[in-house]
């Protein structure tokens, strides 16, 4: 909204003192809506916890008896908690970024459907007997919306002329992947938004793992769409990509408003409603970045939980036996007996290196020249 006030205020008055210029600039609008969704965050989580309470309290609920017994403490907590970390995203979104922009439309899109389909599968944990959505019903859902985002990017690249590249470090790519990329890009929202809400076990550990990955990702969509910095990082140059920065400004703002509360022993849990569109909103980040590869490094810890999930019901499918004391990974730290507080802060630790690692790889050089930046013949000539 500021940037579209100061843009109309500038084509209709010529007026444009240095505040203002300096107040469209893509690093201070991220900045500031961080600022802006952790404050939003923070005024409304005591009342939206109060009313949470007394209307949506999450029962503990485990396939594990001795899960059940650990988290016992735990019963009754307020859940949906991701409601005013989603509100203090979308507030801050809708203050400072360009809203002209399609990826930031595609993102609220994405962010606002994911967080309904979350906020149905909650409620129907809370008032009905079943453990939320049907297996079935929420990747559908998950998927259709993901669908629409991945159409939107697709549509709006398309039309700008740009290729579809996937990067891979040291060996090079696939320059242009053409209408392939729409599946990708929906195998890796969906993928993302699961794998965030199956870290979602412990209080604070998906948020604080957040904070680190999407610090990593808003740095590598910056790079993006920075013509200099995507040549000297070898990265796909994709215009208006730097403007992700404000979409993960305010994610980042949220998460730390919600961690807030979320601390241990935490007043509120996120629940799908914040999880399922905060992962998503991730993947989206990496997909409009053209990086879908690297979020596996990034978001490692994430990738970590969900294959724990996925190799622990094929080898008991398989194999009659279990890999882990009990999936997701951090539930089997737990029945090693490490305390709940030790195992956050070590896979916050993780998510740090593993964000700081998978920065590290855009400087690994790569044999083939990506898409953007053809070979100048004249220069590979030998001389003779």
């Amino acid at each position: 909204m500021l940037h579209w006030l100061l843009h109309w205020t500038h084509l209709l008055t010529g007026w444009q003192p240095d505040w203002a210029v300096a107040a469209e600039k893509i690093t201070l609008r991220g900045s500031l809506a961080a600022a802006a969704s952790f404050a939003i965050a923070v005024l409304l989580g005591p009342r939206l916890i109060g009313w949470l309470g007394r209307r949506f309290r999450e029962p503990n609920r485990s396939d594990s008896a001795e899960i059940q017994r650990l988290h016992e403490q735990k019963h009754a907590t307020p859940t949906m908690g991701g409601l005013f970390l989603i509100a203090g995203l979308v507030g801050g979104v809708l203050a400072l970024g360009d809203l002209g922009s399609r990826y930031v439309q595609t993102g609220l899109v994405a962010v606002i459907g994911l967080a309904a389909l979350g906020t149905a599968d909650d409620l129907i944990k809370i008032r009905g007997s079943r453990r939320g959505l049907s297996p079935r019903g929420k990747l559908l859902g998950q998927t259709a919306i993901a669908t629409i985002a991945a159409l939107l990017i697709w549509q709006h690249q398309a039309a700008a002329g740009l290729p579809f590249p996937i990067r891979l470090p040291l060996v090079g790519g696939i320059p242009d992947m053409g209408p392939w990329f729409i599946p990708l890009a929906v195998l890796v929202i969906v993928g993302a938004s699961n794998a965030v809400n199956l870290a979602d076990g412990l209080d604070g550990l998906a948020g604080g793992c957040l904070v680190f990955a999407t610090a990593a990702m808003a740095i590598v969509a910056y790079a993006a769409g920075h013509a200099q910095l995507a040549a000297d990082l070898n990265l796909h140059r994709v215009p208006g990509a730097d403007e992700m920065l404000v979409l993960c400004g305010g994610m980042i703002g949220g998460l730390l408003g919600f961690l807030w509360f979320n601390c241990h022993p935490a007043q509120v849990f996120m629940g799908d409603a914040g999880s399922l569109p905060l992962g998503g909103l991730l993947g989206l980040v990496a997909v409009v970045a053209r990086q879908e590869l690297l979020l596996i490094v990034i978001g490692g810890v994430f990738v970590a939980e969900a294959a724990s999930v996925i190799l622990q019901v094929a080898s008991y499918k398989w194999r009659r036996r279990r890999i882990f004391l009990c999936a997701p990974l951090h539930h089997h730290f737990q029945l090693r007996g490490w305390p709940e507080s030790r195992i956050v802060v070590r896979f916050w630790i993780a998510s740090a290196c593993c964000a700081i690692l998978g920065l590290a790889i855009l400087r690994l050089p790569v044999d083939e020249p990506s898409a953007h930046q053809p070979v100048n013949r004249t220069m590979a000539k030998t001389t003779p």
